[in-house]
């Protein structure tokens, strides 16, 4: 029954994607890497590395500014004394108005991938984050197909931020992405936090690493002098040639 569930998911998955509209990040080579951007609605999975959770939702945030819009933020209700808090602040800080933050706290993940599912129907929201603590059960498979489905119906980006998890190579997402804090650059200017970033999956291209910079005064992400390599897709041929050990 449990298989015929996931092969029912995804033909229909198959007959509404790709929704091919793309928004750039602001990184050439990145944005090459992702055939011209990150693509709404659909699902994209981001891990943060141990210890850098606030990292990673700083650049979850980043990534949500991009696509412009509300924003749901689905958090289960300890993960701020884990993660820390999300608060206006911030958002100021990074150059994002915090009127386009709407907060939903659940109990668990069951909640919060249920949540997820019913938000996604409203084609008013710009994005849909959908912040999970560890590996709960309930994130299976089925779950990705649902959130990748109901994201490419909708035209609303689903991203699914993993904390206090281990990226096991399984699920539906367009893009997976593992998230670390980087040291900023010696002369920048304050507002400007940097990110280690791995695109580990990327469904239209390769994966690769770059280390990024998001700048709050114009709302883009920005390349840094320290290059990147992007490395050739390890599960798939690609034909597309890898890239130069350059960000710009």
């Amino acid at each position: 029954m449990k298989d015929q569930k996931i092969m029912a998911l995804r033909a229909a998955l198959a007959a509404v994607e790709p929704h091919g509209v793309r928004v750039e990040l602001g990184v050439p080579r990145l944005d090459q890497a992702l055939a011209g951007g990150l693509m709404r609605g659909a699902l994209h999975e981001v891990f943060a590395s141990p210890s850098h959770e606030a990292s990673a939702a700083g650049f979850v945030a980043g990534l949500c500014g991009r696509l412009g819009g509300p924003l749901l933020w689905i958090r289960q209700d300890y993960a701020g004394l884990e993660c820390g808090e999300l608060t206006a602040t911030g958002l100021f800080e990074l150059g994002l108005d915090p009127a386009r933050l709407l907060l939903l706290r659940v109990p668990d993940a069951a909640d919060a991938l249920k949540a997820a599912s019913d938000a996604l129907t409203c084609a008013a929201l710009g994005a849909v984050v959908i912040e999970v603590m560890g590996s709960p059960k309930q994130l299976d498979l089925v779950a990705y197909r649902r959130l990748a489905l109901a994201a490419g119906e909708s035209g609303v980006t689903a991203v699914l931020l993993r904390q206090a998890a281990t990226s096991s190579g399984i699920g539906g997402a367009e893009t997976r992405w593992l998230v670390r804090a980087a040291s900023s650059e010696d002369d920048i200017n304050w507002g400007q936090p940097a990110f280690d970033v791995d695109l580990q999956r990327n469904r239209h291209g390769p994966a690769g690493h770059w280390v990024i910079q998001w700048s709050c005064d114009d709302g883009v992400f920005r390349p840094t002098d320290r290059g990147a390599v992007v490395s050739a897709p390890s599960d798939r041929p690609f034909a597309a040639p890898v890239a130069e050990a350059s960000a710009a």
